[in-house]
């Protein structure tokens, strides 16, 4: 079989991981590692004996399939131009910054048939594959995804870092519209909102209540699901999952409701996400994370951010 060509545009944090696993494929041959940053392209092209380049335009012609983890601004302009030349496209969380943006990228690759995977790496989770045979029409549901600062995650808010993951988990499993947002945030050290909370009210009638932050003490990644006759908490740090089931015995910790315990192994995420866009452009499948469902995700995101904006200004006009 024929090595699958593929680039990495962004050689920072998330970039030089997508490097490294591409690097490990047998079945991918790592054209490239493109940044700007030339001391920083060289040195993870040199540990995943590739080529550095400064300017992604010159992996054309030499890649089949790219990962995009350049910064958030850039994403559609990259996508844009890899997409409309036929090769295929990885493109990190958020997929953009614009719901315009997202619309033309999917647009174009419909019309070229060419495939769009959007990183939502926590879809990879073991836990999270595992709600599919458990969560059954929500009523109601919690997540808080909270993290210690990292300087490098600010180039936009929490909402679009972090929260993200957690309305792409809970659209999947509600398969619902979105009625209603009411939202509220802070940039309390950075420039972009660093702690937000947003209630979700779907058609179904289900409510989410979801909460992120980066200015945490503790790290944290969690979900409960309230169903009738079940509640499901999701440790996703953990990779465990608690459901409790209504089951009309007398005695245990909850009386009448049954406690199971499921942990799964913890796994490679990033490599299970790489090795999938791998095959879909391979076999020229749909991706698990398709360019519509990234644009779902932003477009709820980029709501709640309109919200947090809104509530803001009116806060400093009093």
């Amino acid at each position: 079989m024929e090595k699958l060509r593929v680039g990495v545009i962004g050689a920072g944090y998330i970039g030089k991981f997508h490097a490294e696993k591409y690097a490990n494929m047998t079945d991918v041959a790592l054209a490239g590692v493109v940044d700007p940053d030339a001391s920083r392209a060289a040195s993870v092209a040199a540990a995943n004996r590739t080529t550095a380049f400064a300017d992604y335009r010159e992996l054309l012609g030499k890649v089949d399939a790219v990962s995009i983890a350049a910064p958030t601004p850039r994403h559609h302009e990259i996508s844009r131009f890899f997409l409309a030349h036929d090769v295929d496209v990885l493109i990190e969380k958020p997929m953009t910054t614009t719901l315009a943006e997202a619309d033309e990228l999917i647009e174009i690759a419909e019309a070229g048939g060419r495939i769009i995977q959007v990183g939502q790496l926590e879809r990879f989770n073991s836990a999270v594959g595992a709600l599919k045979d458990v969560v059954s029409k929500p009523m109601f549901i919690e997540s808080h995804r909270l993290s210690m600062f990292k300087s490098r995650c600010t180039d936009v808010s929490v909402v679009l870092d972090l929260m993200i993951h957690d309305i792409d988990i809970i659209l999947t499993v509600v398969k619902s519209e979105v009625k209603s947002i009411h939202a509220a945030g802070i940039p309390a050290v950075s420039d972009h909102v660093d702690i937000a909370n947003a209630r979700l009210e779907f058609e179904t009638g289900c409510v989410a209540n979801v909460t992120a932050s980066r200015i945490s003490i503790k790290n944290e990644r969690k979900i409960r699901l309230f169903q009738k006759n079940a509640y499901i908490s999701v440790d996703f740090a953990n990779h465990e999952i608690t459901i409790i089931r209504k089951d009309g015995r007398e005695g245990g910790i909850i009386p009448g409701m049954d406690i199971e315990r499921r942990r799964f192994t913890q796994g490679d995420a990033l490599d299970d996400e790489l090795r999938a866009f791998v095959r879909a452009v391979r076999f020229r499948e749909a991706p698990e994370v398709t360019g519509q469902m990234g644009r779902d995700a932003l477009r709820v995101a980029l709501s709640v951010m309109d919200q947090i904006q809104a509530a803001n200004r009116r806060f400093l006009e009093q």
